[in-house]
């Protein structure tokens, strides 16, 4: 992922808070992911608002190895097309 790009949650995807985090659905591909972290569904919901993903890991004071965990998991939601660079 590049940290100078803006990236936000895909707007066809619905997050349902769960006890260990969130259930993330794909409303136009139909795909399922688990965000196992109460965490980082507060980080995902709040991506877009940050101009960059640079932006907003250094304001989520996370860290290093958590933010080598958030890093693999938001490649796994940009793979699966709950994240998207956007605006």
């Amino acid at each position: 992922m590049d940290l100078d790009k803006h990236y936000r949650l895909n707007p066809r995807v619905a997050l349902r808070p769960e006890p260990f985090g969130a259930l993330a659905y794909h409303f136009g591909n139909r795909k399922l992911s688990f965000l196992k972290a109460p965490d980082l569904v507060e980080f995902v919901r709040e991506l877009g608002g940050h101009p960059s993903l640079r932006a907003a890991l250094g304001a989520s004071e996370l860290s290093e190895t958590r933010r080598a965990g958030y890093l693999k998991a938001l490649e796994s939601l940009v793979a699966t097309d709950m994240i998207v660079e956007g605006t």
